[in-house]
């Protein structure tokens, strides 16, 4: 991945490309996701719960950031790096490290549970493949839960199990429950929001618009109206 120079488009343009992406012969979204369940453990939003954060991983967080963003009840997300140090969290040092490539999300767990998270990521990725997500393969690119708290930790597992247990997949799930220690890292400036910054970018229109094609038809009843998914602060 490597960026071309800044543009913005709208973002209901964007995602006009996004549903046409869904139409075309060679788009990843014209394979449908297997529909998984809601989870049977999750986190229940506590009276007056103010913003909570999830840190996930799924291959590019070019992708994973606008294919989250467009969720009701997620007010940011940031493109980063998690798993590793400070040291090494740059986009010239963080494939030598035990970083992947993250997003953390910021949500109203009144409107999307935690547990919701993981059931897109789930259905955004594939939750079989082993250090990597097509077409980037290497650990930077695996699909993770970073946990920061056991409740995240124990939910996380319990979702994994259960998914397991249901023999929804062919091959068994490569997704790791990950602890955090040195926390989450953002990325560059020049990573965030780069779909909408790039949207014809030739990984962008083969990768990540079909990603996000895939997760607004598989939560239809769940994603924002175009023009609602919230700028860059």
């Amino acid at each position: 991945m490597r960026p071309l120079a800044l543009s913005t488009v709208p973002l209901f343009l964007l995602l006009s490309a996004v549903l046409a992406a869904c139409a075309g012969p060679s788009s990843a979204a014209e394979h449908a996701a297997v529909a998984l369940p809601k989870p049977l453990v999750d986190l229940p939003a506590p009276p007056a719960a103010g913003p909570q954060t999830a840190v996930l991983a799924g291959g590019c967080f070019w992708c994973e950031e606008s294919a989250f963003e467009q969720l009701k009840g997620v007010t940011s997300v940031v493109a980063g790096y998690a798993g590793g140090t400070e040291a090494t969290a740059t986009y010239e040092k963080y494939h030598e490290s035990n970083h992947a490539e993250a997003i953390r999300i910021t949500y109203d767990p009144a409107q999307i549970t935690y547990g919701e998270l993981l059931r897109v990521l789930f259905t955004a990725g594939d939750p079989t493949t082993k250090d990597g997500q097509e077409p980037d393969f290497g650990r930077q690119y695996r699909i993770a839960v970073f946990y920061e708290t056991e409740d995240q930790q124990r939910v996380a597992q319990a979702y994994i199990r259960q998914l397991a247990e249901a023999k929804l997949f062919a091959k068994p799930i490569a997704a790791t429950v990950e602890a955090m220690p040195h926390g989450f890292f953002a990325a560059e400036d020049f990573h965030q929001r780069y779909v909408v910054k790039h949207p014809d970018h030739p990984y962008v229109k083969r990768w990540s618009l079909p990603k996000i094609a895939k997760v607004r038809a598989a939560f239809a009843d769940e994603v924002k109206p175009a023009d609602e998914t919230p700028p860059k602060k």
